[in-house]
């Protein structure tokens, strides 16, 4: 799966947390993004092992540092594998972070202890697994084949309006798979038709 910065790209082998719990955290933003680089730099330096294409994802934008959906995932390559630590548990995006960078302060606790192949056993449940077979643009926004020709950037346009309207988080039986799964087909059928 290809991660993104910006909107959250959550690992699909990984459920949601419903109800969400406060934290004692006392981090800020900044501070919990900085302790999480900190975190893998020192576990990549620990290892031996570097990590790379780190990619912090979460739906905080400029302005909106309070985003509805405060999950946060880590993903990066660490020996071979892709990675992806993600928390969704608290409330505040700050805290799903700094919760991150003691998962990750964890993990050089047992390289500590334990080892190498403790942690790499440890990060096998964390690899981010290939995502199950995705559906094309036009299945997900309800393109039959003989509407081809006359699909043009207007028409991906509307389309993706009047599916966005159903299938954002905040409507009734939207969610924020669906919403990602559109806004993907929407690029992707954009993109495939020049518009």
């Amino acid at each position: 799966m290809e991660a993104q910065a910006y909107p959250l790209t959550w690992p699909d082998t990984m459920p949601r947390t419903a109800a969400k719990v406060a934290s004692k955290f006392q981090t800020g933003l900044s501070a919990a993004l900085k302790n999480v680089r900190g975190s893998l730099e020192r576990f990549a330096g620990d290892s031996g092992k570097k990590v790379a294409n780190l990619v912090i994802s979460s739906n905080v934008t400029l302005g909106v540092e309070r985003p509805a959906d405060s999950g946060v995932a880590v993903w990066f390559v660490w020996d071979g594998m892709q990675v992806c630590i993600a928390v969704d548990r608290y409330p505040k995006v700050e805290d799903n972070l700094q919760a991150i960078h003691h998962i990750v302060e964890a993990r050089r606790t047992e390289m500590r202890h334990g080892g190498l192949h403790i942690v790499r056993a440890t990060f096998r449940g964390f690899t981010a697994l290939p995502a199950p077979a995705k559906k094309g643009w036009r299945e997900v926004m309800d393109f039959l084949p003989q509407d081809d020709p006359q699909i043009t950037h207007d028409v991906i346009e509307s389309r993706f309006k009047r599916l966005a309207a159903q299938r954002h988080p905040d409507r009734p039986g939207g969610s924020h798979e669906a919403m990602t799964e559109l806004n993907n087909a929407r690029e992707q059928a954009l993109k495939e038709k020049g518009a």
